[in-house]
């Protein structure tokens, strides 16, 4: 059975490294590695946008909550499903305003310091996420090979691949992988699930094993421990700059707004069919190394609870899927600092050969720091939900004001960022929760640093100049 993950492994392996050489002999100029020329159809960005955001948050943090949880996980989920609603109105905006980065557009609606202080924002939450996708790679690879690839070992494989594969040709290497991983990840899901139903016994067979818990709406959740779930995906998803970055690549608004619908379709499928799958083994697998490890579910389900070649299958399509959003969330940040710094302040009037280069550096320069994090990162899900929080509080409110506010003003914009920032990056900080109350220093960072960035934007607005008619016209 080892060799067949092997051989599969291989096959995905040099399949993944094969597309980024063929796309990276394609790439000629700033927008070809930034923005793929502009050039993708809507059939390329549903399962571009669908892979980028169902990665290690879905596949070991939101299943790690199914384990715990039972279907309340799926709180989680529901966030980026409320998300995509609103995205529906906002991509064909986001495609006729068509830049490279999000700190583009705040600069272009609010200011330079909000473009930097956007781009300090980013790295801290998309280094995080990319950290995780490594870790929770690693932890494949040590299923899948458990004698000769500890964790550790498997992140740093995991880490290589990717940055590798990410630096050679950018947005075009990453939407055309997803393509394929995309396509594969769905279909072996909608098999796999109810093979494992049926393992486990049919719905008698889980309710005699599971809690009752695990069949209620909150299970063992409160509402607000469901919210802080909810929000923070949520918001992420209305500004994450990854999607952003896919809708400025669209060939036109049409196929933007078009891929948002096969988007929503996608992605409420599959992470239902993701959180089932988790359920389901944890029904199966409730003691052993899984028990104490639960964001291995659904890998150590594949491993055990399946037919070899849909086992091999299964975690061949997570090693894949946890892949193709490091490389998305690895490579955003990158432009970031080739875009929002090095062109912007450094060397304006670079050669696009220069410019590639410098991109190629910022994705190994990151890619190393995401490594760093997730060699000391103890869970997948606190790393997620720290990573989510930075993003969701203090750049999700200034992006949707941007499109949806003529009031809001670029100092406000400013301090609702750096509030954000702050508040997320001070909260577990020794000492700083002591002056709350009880009931508020015991609880994640997100309602504390959300309420002080949305409460900083309305304050600082009333009482600054709102923006200029040319402003607001690129945003109409």
């Amino acid at each position: 059975m080892s060799s067949l993950y092997v051989i599969l492994l291989v096959v995905i392996a040099a399949a993944l490294m094969g597309v980024s050489l063929f796309r990276a002999s394609l790439v000629k100029t700033k927008a070809d590695y930034l923005v793929a020329g502009r050039s993708l159809p809507a059939t390329v960005l549903v399962l571009t946008l669908l892979t980028s955001w169902i990665g290690a948050g879905s596949l070991f943090a939101g299943a790690e909550n199914a384990y715990r949880n039972g279907f309340a996980a799926l709180w989680q989920a529901g966030g980026g499903w409320l998300g995509l609603l609103l995205i529906y109105f906002i991509a064909p905006r986001a495609r006729k305003f068509a830049q490279f980065t999000l700190p583009d557009l705040l600069e272009a609606r609010y200011n330079q310091t909000a473009r930097v202080l956007g781009t300090i924002a980013i790295l801290f939450a998309y280094v995080g996420i990319t950290s995780y996708q490594f870790k929770g790679g690693g932890n494949v690879l040590h299923l899948i090979f458990p004698e000769t690839v500890s964790p550790e070992l498997g992140t740093y494989i995991i880490a290589v691949f990717v940055i590798v594969s990410t630096a050679l040709a950018g947005m075009s290497s990453v939407a055309y992988m997803d393509v394929a991983i995309g396509s594969l990840v769905t279909v072996i899901c909608i098999i796999s699930a109810p093979m494992l139903f049926v393992k486990a016994g049919g719905w008698t067979g889980l309710h005699a094993t599971l809690p009752e818990t695990h069949f209620q709406i909150l299970g063992n959740l409160t509402f607000l421990r469901a919210m802080e779930f909810l929000v923070p995906t949520m918001l992420l998803m209305l500004g994450n700059q990854v999607m952003y970055q896919k809708f400025f690549s669209a060939k036109s608004e049409k196929d933007a707004r078009i891929s948002v619908i096969g988007w929503i379709l996608g992605t409420v499928l599959l992470e239902t069919l993701i959180v089932a799958i988790a359920v389901f083994g944890s029904a199966l697998y409730q003691t052993g190394e899984v028990a104490k490890q639960p964001y291995e579910i659904i890998p150590y389900t594949a491993r055990h609870g399946l037919p070899a070649f849909m086992g091999a299958l299964l975690l061949s399509a997570v090693f894949a899927k946890v892949i193709s959003t490091a490389s998305n969330y690895l490579f955003s940040p990158a432009t970031n600092l080739v875009n929002d710094v090095f062109v912007r302040y450094i060397a304006p009037d670079a050669s696009h050969k220069r410019v590639l280069i410098i991109s190629r550096l910022a994705v190994v320069v990151l890619g190393c720091w995401a490594l760093y994090q997730a060699i000391y990162a103890q869970s997948i899900l606190q790393k997620m939900l720290y990573a989510y929080t930075i993003y969701s509080a203090a750049l999700t409110p200034v992006v949707l004001a941007a499109f949806y506010s003529k009031r809001v003003t670029a100092w406000s914009a400013v301090a609702a960022i750096g509030t954000g920032t702050v508040v997320t990056l001070a909260w577990d900080v020794p000492g700083v929760k002591d002056v709350f109350p009880q009931v508020i220093a015991q609880r994640d960072a997100i309602f504390p640093a959300l309420i002080a960035a949305v409460a900083a934007l309305i304050v600082v607005s009333l009482f600054t100049a709102p923006p200029s008619a040319e402003q607001l016209a690129k945003f109409s």
